[in-house]
């Protein structure tokens, strides 16, 4: 029976603008979830995302992939990247000048699949421009060609290294919903690095938190950022990251530019033109928190 884990109990020592330090992760991570690796820069996000990848090798430890070890020192096994069945989709991702919408996607597919490729082109609104090369298209046509050709070759394992970072907030909600909605639609397993905790709510079912090179907290983003408390009196604008029912009233969880979170009971009517990705102020009238969309 196949094991349904990703297993991770790994150290590599790394050296970083604030000088030398040691990654040190262990952590399990059940297949088919769409997990965020959150902290700030320079804290082993990425080098952890390559050794999974196959990139980089740690010191020591072990990595496996269900029943499949791709990486133990002690036994010295390293899977080559290529046999690891994944899909890594960098910072820069870097889609080929001379090649169009239709020919990146298909460049990723060791076996050709021109149904699969079309499929693509229509979930991420790519088919008018299947024939385009990269300079015909805005910033975020090419970000949707780079999630596409990661997802072309129907990987087990789908790596995102902050890859909406450079886009604004209107196109950056626009492809996350994207990014659900493809690990649902193909059945992956997402990682997805990211420092945004708006992001973080809005994709991750699960998330591992790295400060220094270590693990500092793990498990759902309300459960590890939020202490579940209802806000009272309060004034703060943000961005809305998640909006839950329960019961008569809804939660919404409101996170400010520094990250500062607060949740706000609202009312049906309260959310008439409200949604997850709008921008709000949160004040409080007469004891009762009120939300208002900012134009």
């Amino acid at each position: 029976m196949e094991n349904g884990l990703i297993f991770i109990d790994i150290e590599k020592q790394m050296l970083t603008a604030n000088g030398p330090m040691k990654l040190v992760v262990q952590t399990t991570i059940q297949l088919g979830e769409l997990v965020a690796v959150f902290g700030e820069s320079g804290v082993g996000k990425t080098t952890l995302l390559r050794i999974l990848a196959g990139l980089s090798a740690p010191d020591k430890g072990m990595v496996s992939f269900g029943n499949t070890v791709w990486f133990d020192s002690e036994k010295q096994i390293n899977i080559a990247p290529q046999q690891r069945n994944i899909s890594f989709m960098f910072q820069d991702f870097a889609i080929f000048p001379n090649m169009t919408v239709e020919q990146n996607i298909q460049f990723a597919q060791p076996e050709k699949n021109h149904s699969f490729v079309a499929e693509l082109l229509e979930v991420f609104g790519l088919t008018e421009f299947r024939k385009y090369r990269p300079n015909g298209l805005s910033g975020g046509q090419k970000q949707r060609v780079a999630l596409a050709r990661a997802l072309a070759r129907k990987p087990k394992l789908l790596l995102l290294d902050e890859p909406l970072s450079a886009l604004d907030s209107e196109m950056r909600n626009a492809l996350q919903n994207e990014i659900a909605k493809a690990n649902q639609r193909l059945g992956l397993t997402t990682i997805i690095v990211s420092h945004d905790l708006n992001e973080v709510f809005r994709l991750a079912s699960v998330v591992i938190c790295i400060e220094n090179g270590l693990v500092t907290r793990s498990g759902k983003p309300e459960d590890v950022f939020s202490d579940n408390s209802i806000s009272g009196k309060v004034q703060i604008t943000g961005q809305i990251a998640r909006i839950q029912k329960q019961d008569t009233v809804y939660v919404v969880t409101v996170i400010s530019g520094n990250n500062q979170i607060i949740k706000v009971i609202a009312f049906e009517n309260d959310l008439e033109n409200l949604g997850v990705g709008d921008r709000v102020m949160v004040f409080s009238k007469a004891f009762n928190p009120i939300l208002s969309r900012l134009r």
